[in-house]
């Protein structure tokens, strides 16, 4: 019988520890627990009273609480796999647990998570979670779709399980230890909401049509206010006021199911709630006027482009549906429209060189792009692009797959690509941009670009620690290290 379940969330490279950092940087000691994970565990505790989830992003994991639990389940991506493996071998020395693993970096690259578990999860957790539960409680054996597990010694598989469509769950952020507390008092901190999962394209370098599939699975509009609405209100405090009140909808492409998205907004404006709200979004919502000028009714302020690149060799070196001139016109578009563009960016294609950090800083100051997301290529396990660049990858310790340089470029060195961000972040973050910002930029984003300016610099700094290392290299490919073996 099951009588106890944890979750657990690892932390990256630097978890969550008691700072006045907190107040005003996001991502160094503190940063939102997965909103994934939460439903999780909100459906987990229909089925077992005594079920808590713990997430380094916020807090300490208290051990003692986890050792003599039932199940353990760890949810990680790939720049938290490392330690999340080293959690799993924590666990196995203190517990008699079973231990199960899932999330984006499990499901896709099993047969290095199945090393560290009991049992691997693929794909949405919302059905199997609960099956495998009650499937354990009864003593008997998971034979279910969407389980990899262990017999006689070897991996097996069950096959891929049918993607979840019933996912009107609402997260019960009380079920996070230590996040009601923290959510009051941080402004780093602040409501999220995902609405719909899966996208319908297939850019080489995303992971997330490869875990959440081609097809969007919507909530209800209902259902999605009613969240807002909680997210808000698990959030709120009297006083001090927020300075930030912004609702972050998580989707990875809001728009596509456009009459679904209008039924969101109109949902949203006919619910009184007066809040501002953020959400990515594909460049083409940029010629969408009636669809923008319901995004400003509903109190969005901006949309997360993912505008990757800046040329369109690029766009086609991955597969991405996009051309510099269209990205251009879009952005204005939607400024016109009263709102934000904020850009998401990718350095690391056959095509950049040294210069290139000095082209997106340039493009973002020129294009009144208020905020910015600038990453080296991702090579996420499973996906077009590693299989692709796996032979040119400079190692494979997943901590650093957060946006650092991992692999080496066509025509610029790995510490030359590092450099090249940096030089992009200061550029765009520099201090006569702030004092511009805070003299002159309307509302939120003020408070915006403040806290940015500084999370900025964090991130400067991590990626200034790993310049010596890439300097060390010789631009020669050279062979992954072995993997972790098991424990």
């Amino acid at each position: 019988m099951v009588k106890k379940v944890r979750f657990i969330e690892p932390g990256p490279r630097s978890p969550y520890k008691a700072s006045i950092c907190n107040f005003y940087t996001y991502n160094k000691y503190i940063r939102n627990p997965s909103t994934g994970l939460i439903t999780l565990t909100t459906l987990a505790k229909r089925v077992v009273a005594d079920t808590l989830m713990y997430s380094e992003a916020i807090s300490h994991i208290r051990f003692e609480d986890v050792y003599d639990a039932d199940i353990i389940f760890i949810s990680i991506n790939t720049f938290n796999a490392t330690r999340g493996y080293a959690l799993a071998r924590q666990f196995r020395a203190h517990s008699r647990a079973v231990l199960v693993f899932g999330g984006l970096h499990a499901s896709m690259n099993y047969p290095e998570a199945i090393q560290y578990c009991d049992y691997v999860l693929l794909g949405d957790g919302d059905e199997s979670v609960p099956e495998l539960i009650r499937t354990l409680g009864r003593g008997e054996e998971a034979l279910f779709p969407g389980v990899v597990r262990w017999k006689d010694g070897k991996v097996v598989s069950n096959g891929a399980r049918p993607q979840p469509e019933d996912i009107d769950t609402i997260p019960d952020r009380s079920l996070v230890y230590g996040y009601a507390r923290l959510a009051k008092r941080y402004d780093t901190l602040w409501p999220q909401v995902h609405a719909s999962r899966g996208c319908p394209h297939n850019c080489d370098y995303c992971a997330v049509v490869r875990h959440f599939g081609h097809k969007i699975r919507k909530r209800s509009p209902e259902n999605v206010v009613e969240d807002i609405r909680q997210a808000i209100a698990f959030h709120r405090r009297r006083f001090p006021p927020r300075l930030s009140n912004c609702v972050w909808i998580t989707d990875d492409n809001f728009a596509h199911d456009r009459a679904w998205a209008v039924s969101v907004l109109r949902a949203i404006i006919g619910s009184g709630i007066r809040y501002h709200f953020s959400v990515q979004a594909r460049y083409e919502t940029g010629f969408d006027d009636e669809l923008l000028d319901l995004m400003r009714q509903a109190g969005f302020i901006e949309l997360a482009l993912g505008i990757e690149f800046l040329d369109d060799a690029s766009f086609r070196e991955f597969h991405k549906k996009s051309t510099y001139a269209e990205v251009v016109r879009a952005i204005e578009n939607i400024q016109k429209h009263g709102l934000g563009v904020r850009g998401l960016f990718i350095v690391g294609a056959e095509t950049d060189r040294v210069g290139v950090g000095d082209k997106i800083a340039d493009f973002v100051i020129k294009n009144h792009i208020h905020g910015v997301l600038i990453q080296s290529m991702f090579f996420t396990p499973g996906t077009p692009a590693y299989e692709q660049g796996k032979g040119r990858l400079i190692h494979q310790d997943w901590q650093y797959y957060d946006g650092n340089v991992v692999h080496y470029p066509a025509h610029i060195k790995p510490h030359e690509l590092q450099q090249e961000i940096i030089n992009a972040s200061a550029k765009i973050y520099s201090v006569p941009r702030l004092i511009h910002a805070l003299l002159h930029a309307k509302g939120i984003f003020k408070g915006l670009f403040f806290g940015e300016f500084f999370w900025h610099r964090y991130i400067r700094q991590d990626l200034r620690r790993q310049l010596p290392y890439l300097r060390s290299l010789d631009g020669a490919p050279q062979p992954p290290p072995p993997a972790d073996p098991a424990p």
